[in-house]
């Protein structure tokens, strides 16, 4: 029943509704630095009115071919485009000598599952939102790479201009990133200013959480380190940041405030009466 209404609503609308109903649950963060290449990514989930945690991140560590995928958007389609390039990878994998032939590659697989789910996506009132975030580094590319994959299977390569790209819920923790990380940050800088931009993100938004999952890659290495942290190894890191955020703005100059208080002390209140109404 459902799907028929669905189906008779113009087009405009059904963007409208889907997306009012369907949270961004994600918060994956790549950062591309002279020295290499950090990504942090959360566990959280959602299937149907449940949030569960599955990992986002998939990794490929072989012979001069290292790289990783991160991605956003409905669990199935994932899965499917993500399966998909397994087998293409594990059939043709030294065919690819450049990070941006491995892209295409996905991408391929990427608008193949949308051939095949869009329509009855849209039909249950769902978006194909796949987003992702593809970094590393292949025998023949001159440096390491990071790449944003869209939905429609076109991408965009992140560089020096601006050094990082976030996928899902990325409104709180970007400022921090914006003023932060340059080209020339080292790689325990990025991981370290990755890690502020999730936890305001986590503080400000109850759809991102632990546990995360952190890539380190170091230029040229063709290998990929990968580690999981719980709320429990970072906890101390977060209370931490709030510490010295406090401390920063105390110390902060003040005389600029000054006008305001002495505008304060000229303005006198009306005088009080017994007048009663």
């Amino acid at each position: 029943m459902f799907r028929q209404l669905f189906s008779k609503l113009s087009f405009p609308l059904k963007i409208l509704l889907t997306t009012a109903n369907y949270k961004i649950m994600t918060y994956c963060l790549g950062i591309k630095v002279g020295a290499g290449i950090v990504g942090i990514s959360d566990n959280l989930i959602t299937s149907g009115s449940e949030t569960t945690r599955a990992k986002k991140v998939f990794t490929v560590n072989k012979d001069l071919h290292s790289f990783f995928i991160m991605t956003s958007g409905l669990r199935s389609v994932r899965d499917k485009a993500i399966t998909y390039f397994k087998e293409i990878i594990e059939e043709q994998d030294k065919t690819y000598n450049k990070l941006y032939k491995a892209v295409n590659a996905f991408a391929e697989q990427v608008k193949r599952t949308a051939a095949e789910d869009k329509t009855s996506l849209a039909e249950a009132g769902l978006s194909f939102n796949l987003f992702s975030i593809v970094g590393g580094q292949l025998q023949d590319d001159e440096e390491h790479k990071l790449y944003l994959l869209y939905p429609e299977g076109n991408w965009v390569e992140i560089g020096e201009g601006s050094p990082f790209v976030i996928i899902g819920n990325k409104g709180y923790g970007k400022p921090i990133l914006d003023r932060a990380i340059k080209y020339d940050s080292s790689l325990k800088f990025a991981l370290k200013a990755g890690f502020l931009s999730f936890d305001a993100t986590r503080i400000s938004a109850n759809d991102v959480d632990y546990p995360i999952d952190v890539v380190y890659y170091t230029k040229d290495s063709f290998s990929i380190i990968e580690k999981r942290y719980k709320k429990d190894e970072l906890r101390m890191l977060s209370r931490k940041w709030n510490e010295l955020l406090s401390d920063s703005i105390s110390s902060m100059p003040d005389d600029w405030l000054d006008k305001i208080f002495e505008n304060e002390k000229k303005i006198i209140p009306p005088p009080k009466t017994d007048n009663v109404y």
